[in-house]
């Protein structure tokens, strides 16, 4: 289950990620200047239209927000849009290549 604590995890995970500030992004989505601190530090839980404007400004799905498996669901998200434009050749080496990693 995801709890309150999950959501402000989750949101500073996200906010991290794309390398900006709490405040910036509390600005950014129209909110006051404090906004995201307050939901990060578990005071509070945004309104669901905020809720899709945050998922937004990630450029993600909802469904995404809570995959916390997901480390970065903006870059897996652009990198499956660039995989869309491979031969199936290309896609296998794409494919070998994160095994690689992996190990």
């Amino acid at each position: 289950m995801f709890t309150e604590q999950d959501f402000s995890k989750r949101l500073c995970e996200l906010r991290m990620a794309k390398g900006i500030s709490a405040r910036k992004m509390s600005i950014d989505i129209g909110q006051n200047v404090s906004y995201i601190n307050s939901i990060e530090n578990g005071h509070g839980l945004p309104s669901m239209a905020t809720f899709f404007y945050i998922c937004d400004y990630f450029g993600i799905e909802p469904k995404e927000f809570f995959d916390e498996e997901l480390q970065n669901p903006q870059a897996t998200k652009e990198l499956a849009d660039e995989l869309k434009n491979l031969n199936d050749e290309q896609i296998e080496l794409v494919r070998t290549l994160i095994k690689q990693f992996k190990q």
